[in-house]
């Protein structure tokens, strides 16, 4: 996640700018993205939130984009996609899995990996924007063990959402995208990603609370589902296999860089309305 530093421009790009210094946080606790290292600086109700995009980082509670830049692990191959309602977990889990992607970028100053969902059959890959931002080379590794090049197609650095195109990859399944409109605080959902490269990890939790403020994000969904770094750019399912958030951030302590049960999701909502956009750029 971003920190609290000066408001990226909305203006599609590829990478996001570099953050101002973090300030000193209480000694309460620090939230993060789960995302490579850049600090940025927030300040929310009353509690200083320093939001990191990568490892680890001191001082009270702060935010973390989700980002990891450990080894990608072989996936599961999983079933087909239901559809309709879905009544156990374990067949949410099936069924979404073949949607979720892990995602890794490479560039001149290093690399990272986070996660992604399958937008369409024709490769269209889903991720956060901090993702790919220290990148020039990226590819994705479906939950089959296929692996593939991917371009950038656009991305919007203020929404934290870029889209990729899996290159020579057909046939892929992509993602039901529900409605964040109907939440509710205490709603069942699991979270889908690589974390700390681990492809095809599920967990499950319930909606904490909605229209959370972080940093210059507005409007994100809370989960206590364990979300930690790699996380970045899965998805946020309700227990019908529909995605209600794209995974964005942590809050952890200075001690602890892990999933202290304080996740948060862009709301799908929104997301449908950044994608309508970056497809509509780069077809026009």
């Amino acid at each position: 996640m971003h920190g609290l530093a000066e408001k990226p421009e909305p203006a599609t790009a590829t990478a996001a700018g570099e953050s101002a210094p973090a300030a000193a946080a209480p000694e309460t606790g620090t939230p993060r993205r789960p995302g490579r290292r850049r600090p940025r600086r927030l300040v929310a109700a009353g509690v200083a939130l320093v939001l990191m995009l990568g490892g680890g980082a001191g001082g009270a509670l702060a935010t973390d984009r989700l980002l990891d830049d450990g080894s990608v692990a072989t996936a599961i191959r999983v079933v087909p996609a239901a559809t309709g309602t879905i009544d156990s977990l374990s067949s949410v889990a099936a069924g979404v899995s073949p949607s979720v992607v892990t995602v890794t970028a490479d560039g001149t100053t290093g690399g990272s990996l986070g996660s992604g969902i399958v937008l369409d059959a024709n490769g269209l890959i889903l991720t956060n924007a901090h993702v790919i931002d220290a990148g020039s080379r990226f590819s994705v590794q479906l939950a089959d063990g296929r692996t593939a090049s991917a371009t950038l197609v656009g991305s919007d650095a203020a929404a934290d959402l870029a889209l990729l195109r899996a290159d020579d990859l057909t046939g892929l399944t992509p993602a039901v995208l529900g409605s964040d409109a109907t939440l509710r605080v205490g709603d069942a959902v699991l979270a889908f990603g690589s974390p700390l490269g681990l492809a095809g990890t599920v967990t499950s939790g319930i909606v904490s609370a909605l229209d959370r403020s972080v940093d210059d994000m507005t409007g994100l969904i809370q989960t206590d589902a364990a979300i930690n770094h790699g996380n970045s750019g899965g998805a946020l399912v309700d227990t019908a296999g529909r995605v209600v958030g794209i995974n964005v951030a942590i809050a952890t302590t200075g001690q602890d860089e892990g999933s202290i049960g304080l996740g948060f999701a862009i709301p799908v909502d929104t997301v449908r309305t950044v994608v309508d956009r970056l497809t509509g750029a780069a077809s026009g």
